[in-house]
């Protein structure tokens, strides 16, 4: 069947639901294709027909297919409370509706009956909230409400378009600012959506929907103490709020109270629906503070609560020595080869599989699964090479020596800081836990304020890097003291702690103006290695350019480039840690960063697998081990795939592989590849 056909026989199909036709829309449903059967629309009106025919059983069966393929459709959630209400059962009626509202503040239906569920119930406070809903709603402008329906259905582009035509022609609206900021943020927009959140949280200080949407911003953009302030108000005026305390839980797990998180987590799922997300946020907790049989269930239960929920297989992968059971592989292969499967759960499931195979030893498959996730992976990404390639350019231009010296002695003295820059992948983690592990180190995470800094002097007239020209010293000292208050929330009292963000080889200029006397440590891997390693590695987010065997290399050229600048312009101010020799020749190399970082040897350093501290990163369980050296040259068992890459690094794998290892690799290669 053609879209056009497809489209027609939908539109006929909710004209005979509105005129309560409904076994005659049954029946046309049957009708349909397979693929445009099963589509969200059509199982929608296939549950609406099904109750108002009195078949609320069959009903209740079709939204869950519908929840577990669409877990964010509000209309399902509206829809299985109608059905509850039929059955009677009032509480699962009110779980329904309120689950419904939660991702969608504009279903006058859904805040109709819960008013009327509570009022029935006696629970005059929830009542009057859900009346005060439903009346501001029918208030609204109906251009808003056709912007809020769209943008739920997933029709982001034209929702947007409606909205910004509403703004030019009736003014700032506080729900059309909220969807707009909703909209930016599901555009990954988070600058964009924080101040249109903040901006309608300003002009409708009660509007709970909108603070709670400011504090899910404020939390993506790790601003967690404001987040959290955000979520106690809201709390106090609804205490046992399963979203709020469920966004609080998120919030304290990115300050690292983890336990405080896991119990949280745990008190929202033991009253109220199997939320699949809740399950894997709760295993991402247990992981970071090393309870992995605890986590290896909570993603389990996240798998079981959501068919084809992609992300609790990959959640499972990702701990890296985890083994799927033949039936999960079975399992997985069969919802990611489903025609309706969304992508994101399709490409989940592939680097799942990649993961699954390549532990089997079928490389082949491994291979194919990698390399399909990827692609899928690709389709919702907007990454520019060419961006990153001019960054480093401009950055080169403007940051010479001269500029530097022009600047000594500008910036906060302070030497508390520890950086630790690079590529992902490239053993980043391992010399962090060393670190963390010594008596005056606190470990944090990848800390996202120096790029903060850097988005907001890019804001200016004369951007970024461009900004820094014109800067005084005040202003450099005002933003590293500003970069080690807002840190503070992640310390715990040490004299030094570190900051674990790859992507601040970018910054390294930045980091030296703004605070001096920082230690900065460049862990590099041999290229292929890392390369490979970030092919098949999924990120929940950033990173962008891992998903293209071409953009990986040129992202490790213009890291190589930008970092033999920084050496030269600042010679000695990094220290380079070349990952094979920490493996190789261990003890002396953790003395040589110990050394750099002005502190003594401790065992625990050594030992640092003893270590018990939460650590989020993906090679969180391998670093809870002692050294092992099988990843050295794991992507060998690529080798026939990977010719692309090798010729799209070129040069790139001799000349500028740190001087001492290129003979240790290209020898132990040539004994690997003849035993």
């Amino acid at each position: 069947m053609q879209g056009d056909d497809a489209s027609v026989k939908l539109t006929l199909i909710r004209d005979l639901t509105a005129r309560r036709s409904h076994r005659e829309a049954l029946a046309a449903i049957a009708s349909l294709e397979p693929t445009c059967a099963t589509s969200r629309e059509a199982l929608y009106l296939t549950a609406v027909n099904q109750r108002c025919l009195g078949h609320n059983a069959a009903a209740l069966a079709t939204l869950d297919r519908l929840t577990q393929q669409h877990p964010q459709f509000s209309r399902a959630y509206e829809e299985r409370g109608h059905c509850f209400v039929a059955l009677n059962d009032f509480p699962a009626a009110i779980e329904s509706f309120q689950r419904g509202v939660s991702i969608n503040a504009a279903l006058p239906s859904s805040w109709e009956m819960l008013q009327r569920l509570h009022s029935a119930r006696g629970d005059a406070r929830n009542a009057a909230i859900a009346a005060e809903q439903r009346a501001r709603l029918l208030r609204l402008p109906a251009q808003i409400v056709h912007a809020g329906s769209l943008f739920c259905d997933g029709e982001l582009a034209l929702a947007e378009s409606v909205l910004h035509d509403f703004v030019r022609s009736s003014g700032r609206h506080v729900e059309a600012l909220r969807l707009l900021g909703r909209l930016a943020h599901q555009r990954n927009a988070l600058d964009e959506a924080e101040l249109l959140l903040e901006e309608t949280v300003r002009l409708a200080p009660d509007y709970r929907a909108a603070a709670a949407d400011y504090a899910r911003v404020l939390i993506d953009r790790q601003r967690y103490q404001e987040a959290l302030k955000a979520l106690a108000s809201l709390l106090r005026l609804e205490t046992e709020n399963a979203d709020f305390l469920a966004l609080k839980a998120t919030a304290l797990a990115g300050t690292g109270e983890h336990q405080r998180a896991i119990e949280l987590f745990r008190r929202v799922l033991g009253t109220t629906l199997a939320w699949p997300h809740l399950h894997l946020l709760l295993g991402h907790s247990l992981k970071a503070t090393g309870r992995q049989q605890e986590a290896i269930e909570s993603y389990r239960s996240a798998a079981a609560a959501r068919a084809g929920f992609g992300d609790a297989y990959w959640s499972l992968a990702n701990l890296k020595t985890y083994r799927f059971t033949d039936e999960e592989i079975a399992r997985m292969r069969s919802e990611e080869s489903k025609p309706d499967a969304p992508v994101v759960d399709r490409y989940h499931l592939c680097f799942s599989l990649g993961k699954a195979f390549e532990d089997l030893g079928d490389y082949a498959q491994s291979w194919g699964y990698y390399e399909r996730g990827n692609a899928l992976r690709r389709t919702q990404s907007r990454y520019q090479p060419g961006l990153t390639e001019n960054a480093v350019r401009a950055l080169i231009e403007l940051c010479t020596r001269d500029f530097f010296l022009e600047r000594e002695g500008a910036g906060a003295p302070d030497f508390a800081p520890i950086f630790i820059v690079g590529l992902p992948r490239s053993g980043s983690t391992l010399i962090e836990q060393i670190l963390a592990s010594h008596s005056k180190v606190d470990g944090t995470r990848e800390l996202q304020d120096i790029e903060r800094i850097a988005r907001e002097l890019g804001a200016t007239d004369a951007h970024y890097p461009g900004a820094l020209a014109s800067l005084r010293a005040e202003d450099f000292r005002r933003l590293g003291e500003r970069y080690l208050s807002d840190t503070l929330v992640y310390r715990g009292g040490k004299p030094f702690f570190i900051d674990k963000m790859p992507n601040n080889f970018l910054h390294v200029g930045l980091i030296h103006l703004i605070l001096p006397n920082a230690r900065i440590i460049d862990v590099r891997r041999e290229p292929m290695a890392c390369c490979f390693s970030n092919f098949k590695q999924l990120y929940a987010s950033g990173q962008e350019f891992s998903y293209t065997i071409d953009h990986i290399a040129r992202y490790y050229r213009g890291y190589l480039e930008l970092m033999d600048h920084w050496d030269k312009v600042l010679p000695g101010r990094v220290l380079k840690v070349q990952y094979e020799n920490v493996i190789e020749d261990f003890e002396p190399s953790v003395r040589g960063i110990l050394e750099f970082c002005g502190l003594e040897l401790e065992p625990a350093c050594v030992e640092f697998y003893k270590t018990e501290r939460a650590i989020s990163t993906a090679s969180s369980e391998q670093v809870r081990q002692p050294i092992f050296r099988e990843g050295l040259t794991q992507w060998r068992r690529y080798e026939p795939w990977l010719g692309s890459l090798r010729d799209a690094l070129g040069e790139t794998l001799v000349s500028l592989c740190p001087q001492g290892t290129q003979s240790e690799i290209a020898s132990r290669n040539r004994r690997e590849k003849t035993m």
